[in-house]
Protein backbone atom coordinates (compact mmCIF):
# COMPACT_ATOMS: atom_id res chain seq x y z
CA UNK A 1 0.00 0.00 0.00
CA UNK A 2 2.80 2.36 0.91
CA UNK A 3 4.56 1.54 -2.33
CA UNK A 4 1.37 2.26 -4.30
CA UNK A 5 0.85 5.62 -2.56
CA UNK A 6 4.49 6.57 -3.19
CA UNK A 7 4.10 5.71 -6.87
CA UNK A 8 0.91 7.79 -7.15
CA UNK A 9 2.64 10.72 -5.42
CA UNK A 10 5.61 10.47 -7.79
CA UNK A 11 3.51 10.23 -10.94
CA UNK A 12 1.07 12.97 -9.96
CA UNK A 13 3.09 15.60 -8.09
CA UNK A 14 6.46 15.41 -9.82
CA UNK A 15 5.15 16.88 -13.12
CA UNK A 16 3.51 19.71 -11.13
CA UNK A 17 6.77 20.53 -9.37
CA UNK A 18 8.66 20.52 -12.65
CA UNK A 19 5.95 22.68 -14.20
CA UNK A 20 6.16 25.24 -11.38
CA UNK A 21 9.95 25.35 -11.63
CA UNK A 22 9.77 25.85 -15.40
CA UNK A 23 7.17 28.60 -14.94
CA UNK A 24 9.48 30.32 -12.44
CA UNK A 25 12.35 30.20 -14.96
CA UNK A 26 10.11 31.54 -17.73
CA UNK A 27 8.81 34.30 -15.44
CA UNK A 28 12.38 35.28 -14.56
CA UNK A 29 13.28 35.40 -18.23
CA UNK A 30 10.21 37.51 -18.91
CA UNK A 31 11.19 39.94 -16.14
CA UNK A 32 14.69 40.24 -17.60
CA UNK A 33 13.42 40.70 -21.13
CA UNK A 34 10.95 43.41 -20.13
CA UNK A 35 13.12 45.17 -17.54
CA UNK A 36 13.32 48.93 -18.10
CA UNK A 37 13.05 52.14 -16.12
CA UNK A 38 10.02 54.00 -17.45
CA UNK A 39 9.64 56.74 -14.89
CA UNK A 40 7.66 59.74 -13.78
CA UNK A 41 9.80 62.58 -12.52
CA UNK A 42 9.31 65.77 -10.52
CA UNK A 43 11.98 68.38 -9.88
CA UNK A 44 12.42 71.55 -7.87
CA UNK A 45 15.15 74.03 -8.82
CA UNK A 46 16.73 77.32 -7.90
CA UNK A 47 16.90 79.37 -11.10
CA UNK A 48 19.85 81.57 -11.98
CA UNK A 49 20.44 83.95 -14.88
CA UNK A 50 23.70 83.36 -16.69
CA UNK A 51 25.53 85.73 -19.05
CA UNK A 52 24.02 88.66 -17.17
CA UNK A 53 24.20 92.05 -18.89
CA UNK A 54 25.84 94.84 -16.94
CA UNK A 55 23.63 96.07 -14.12
CA UNK A 56 21.36 93.00 -13.97
CA UNK A 57 21.10 91.32 -10.59
CA UNK A 58 18.80 88.77 -9.02
CA UNK A 59 16.93 89.12 -5.76
CA UNK A 60 14.76 86.82 -3.70
CA UNK A 61 14.34 83.15 -4.53
CA UNK A 62 13.71 82.24 -8.17
CA UNK A 63 12.11 78.83 -8.44
CA UNK A 64 11.34 76.16 -10.99
CA UNK A 65 8.99 73.17 -10.89
CA UNK A 66 9.38 70.41 -13.45
CA UNK A 67 7.48 67.16 -13.97
CA UNK A 68 6.81 64.62 -16.68
CA UNK A 69 7.30 61.06 -17.91
CA UNK A 70 10.30 59.36 -19.53
CA UNK A 71 10.19 56.29 -21.78
CA UNK A 72 13.20 54.05 -21.11
CA UNK A 73 14.83 52.14 -23.99
CA UNK A 74 17.71 49.86 -22.86
CA UNK A 75 20.60 49.51 -25.31
CA UNK A 76 22.68 46.69 -23.80
CA UNK A 77 22.08 43.13 -22.61
CA UNK A 78 22.56 43.96 -18.93
CA UNK A 79 20.02 46.79 -19.40
CA UNK A 80 21.94 49.19 -17.17
CA UNK A 81 22.39 51.61 -20.07
CA UNK A 82 19.52 53.13 -21.97
CA UNK A 83 18.19 56.01 -24.01
CA UNK A 84 15.39 57.96 -22.34
CA UNK A 85 12.85 60.02 -24.28
CA UNK A 86 10.34 62.04 -22.30
CA UNK A 87 7.62 64.65 -22.26
CA UNK A 88 7.11 67.13 -19.45
CA UNK A 89 6.15 70.58 -18.22
CA UNK A 90 8.38 73.22 -16.66
CA UNK A 91 7.32 76.34 -14.73
CA UNK A 92 10.05 78.90 -14.00
CA UNK A 93 10.25 82.30 -12.34
CA UNK A 94 13.17 84.75 -12.26
CA UNK A 95 13.25 87.58 -9.72
CA UNK A 96 15.57 90.31 -10.99
CA UNK A 97 15.88 94.06 -11.61
CA UNK A 98 15.12 94.42 -15.33
CA UNK A 99 11.84 96.26 -15.93
CA UNK A 100 10.01 95.10 -19.06
CA UNK A 101 7.44 97.59 -20.33
CA UNK A 102 5.50 98.40 -23.48
CA UNK A 103 6.49 101.30 -25.70
CA UNK A 104 4.27 103.72 -27.63
CA UNK A 105 5.09 101.86 -30.84
CA UNK A 106 3.77 98.50 -29.54
CA UNK A 107 7.28 97.31 -28.83
CA UNK A 108 8.93 96.45 -25.53
CA UNK A 109 11.61 98.25 -23.54
CA UNK A 110 14.13 96.67 -21.15
CA UNK A 111 15.60 98.90 -18.46
CA UNK A 112 17.68 98.28 -15.36
CA UNK A 113 15.75 99.51 -12.32
CA UNK A 114 17.60 102.15 -10.35
CA UNK A 115 16.86 101.44 -6.68
CA UNK A 116 17.64 105.03 -5.74
CA UNK A 117 14.93 106.35 -8.06
CA UNK A 118 12.26 103.64 -8.13
CA UNK A 119 10.73 101.82 -5.18
CA UNK A 120 9.41 98.35 -5.94
CA UNK A 121 8.34 95.26 -4.03
CA UNK A 122 8.54 92.69 -6.80
CA UNK A 123 9.88 92.41 -10.31
CA UNK A 124 9.98 89.06 -12.09
CA UNK A 125 9.28 87.22 -15.29
CA UNK A 126 7.98 83.67 -15.63
CA UNK A 127 7.99 81.08 -18.39
CA UNK A 128 5.82 77.99 -18.89
CA UNK A 129 7.34 75.33 -21.11
CA UNK A 130 6.51 72.04 -22.74
CA UNK A 131 9.73 70.01 -22.62
CA UNK A 132 11.16 67.10 -24.57
CA UNK A 133 14.14 65.53 -22.71
CA UNK A 134 16.49 63.11 -24.46
CA UNK A 135 18.92 61.32 -22.15
CA UNK A 136 21.70 58.78 -22.07
CA UNK A 137 21.04 56.77 -18.90
CA UNK A 138 23.44 54.70 -16.80
CA UNK A 139 22.36 52.95 -13.57
CA UNK A 140 23.21 50.03 -11.29
CA UNK A 141 19.66 48.67 -11.23
CA UNK A 142 18.54 45.10 -11.89
CA UNK A 143 15.18 43.54 -12.67
CA UNK A 144 14.42 43.22 -8.96
CA UNK A 145 16.45 46.08 -7.44
CA UNK A 146 14.62 49.41 -7.32
CA UNK A 147 17.22 51.26 -5.22
CA UNK A 148 20.29 52.07 -7.27
CA UNK A 149 22.82 54.68 -8.33
CA UNK A 150 22.20 56.58 -11.53
CA UNK A 151 23.64 59.19 -13.88
CA UNK A 152 21.33 60.56 -16.57
CA UNK A 153 22.80 63.13 -18.97
CA UNK A 154 21.34 64.61 -22.10
CA UNK A 155 19.63 67.37 -24.03
CA UNK A 156 16.36 69.11 -23.33
CA UNK A 157 14.25 71.03 -25.85
CA UNK A 158 11.61 73.39 -24.50
CA UNK A 159 8.72 75.25 -26.13
CA UNK A 160 7.53 78.34 -24.24
CA UNK A 161 3.76 78.22 -24.58
CA UNK A 162 3.14 81.07 -22.11
CA UNK A 163 5.03 83.81 -20.32
CA UNK A 164 4.33 86.76 -18.06
CA UNK A 165 6.08 89.63 -16.33
CA UNK A 166 5.12 91.42 -13.13
CA UNK A 167 6.37 94.70 -11.67
CA UNK A 168 4.85 95.86 -8.37
CA UNK A 169 6.11 99.25 -7.37
CA UNK A 170 5.95 102.97 -8.10
CA UNK A 171 4.48 104.73 -9.91
CA UNK A 172 2.39 101.89 -11.42
CA UNK A 173 2.01 98.13 -11.35
CA UNK A 174 2.92 96.62 -14.72
CA UNK A 175 1.75 93.15 -15.75
CA UNK A 176 2.30 91.70 -19.21
CA UNK A 177 1.36 88.30 -20.63
CA UNK A 178 2.54 86.28 -23.62
CA UNK A 179 4.80 88.96 -25.03
CA UNK A 180 6.97 88.48 -28.12
CA UNK A 181 10.51 89.07 -26.76
CA UNK A 182 10.77 85.63 -25.13
CA UNK A 183 12.37 82.97 -27.31
CA UNK A 184 9.71 80.37 -28.08
CA UNK A 185 12.23 77.56 -28.28
CA UNK A 186 14.77 77.16 -25.50
CA UNK A 187 17.20 74.28 -25.26
CA UNK A 188 20.12 73.13 -23.18
CA UNK A 189 22.04 70.31 -21.55
CA UNK A 190 21.02 68.57 -18.33
CA UNK A 191 22.41 66.04 -15.91
CA UNK A 192 20.91 64.27 -12.91
CA UNK A 193 22.79 61.96 -10.57
CA UNK A 194 22.07 60.28 -7.27
CA UNK A 195 20.79 57.24 -5.43
CA UNK A 196 17.24 55.88 -5.34
CA UNK A 197 14.60 58.64 -5.31
CA UNK A 198 16.87 61.59 -4.41
CA UNK A 199 18.97 63.03 -7.22
CA UNK A 200 20.94 66.19 -7.90
CA UNK A 201 19.83 68.06 -11.04
CA UNK A 202 21.61 70.66 -13.20
CA UNK A 203 20.45 72.36 -16.41
CA UNK A 204 22.35 74.87 -18.55
CA UNK A 205 20.56 76.65 -21.39
CA UNK A 206 22.46 76.89 -24.67
CA UNK A 207 20.44 79.80 -26.03
CA UNK A 208 19.16 83.04 -24.56
CA UNK A 209 15.88 83.62 -22.75
CA UNK A 210 15.05 86.61 -24.96
CA UNK A 211 15.18 87.08 -28.74
CA UNK A 212 17.71 89.16 -30.67
CA UNK A 213 15.45 92.24 -30.65
CA UNK A 214 15.63 92.51 -26.86
CA UNK A 215 18.23 95.06 -25.81
CA UNK A 216 19.39 97.04 -22.80
CA UNK A 217 20.95 100.37 -23.79
CA UNK A 218 21.43 99.10 -27.33
CA UNK A 219 23.13 95.84 -26.33
CA UNK A 220 21.60 92.41 -26.92
CA UNK A 221 20.40 90.52 -23.86
CA UNK A 222 22.21 87.19 -24.09
CA UNK A 223 21.09 86.05 -20.64
CA UNK A 224 20.43 82.32 -20.35
CA UNK A 225 18.80 80.07 -17.76
CA UNK A 226 20.71 77.94 -15.25
CA UNK A 227 18.76 75.59 -12.97
CA UNK A 228 20.14 73.76 -9.94
CA UNK A 229 18.11 71.55 -7.64
CA UNK A 230 16.70 68.13 -6.92
CA UNK A 231 14.80 65.72 -9.12
CA UNK A 232 12.80 62.71 -7.93
CA UNK A 233 12.17 59.61 -10.05
CA UNK A 234 9.10 57.46 -9.44
CA UNK A 235 8.29 54.15 -11.14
Amino acid sequence: MKILMSLVFFLFFTPLLWSQEEEGIVALKEIDSLYKEDQFYIGVTYNLIGKQPEGLSQSGFSTGIHFGYTKDMPINKRRNMAIGLGLGLSFNSFNQNVLISETNTNGFAFNIINDAEINFNKNKFSTYMLELPLEFRWRTSTAVDYKFWRIYAGFKLGYVFANNTKFIGEPDTIKLSNIAPFNKFQYGTSISAGYNTWNFYFYYSLNSIFDSNSKIEGKNIDANAIKIGLIFFLL
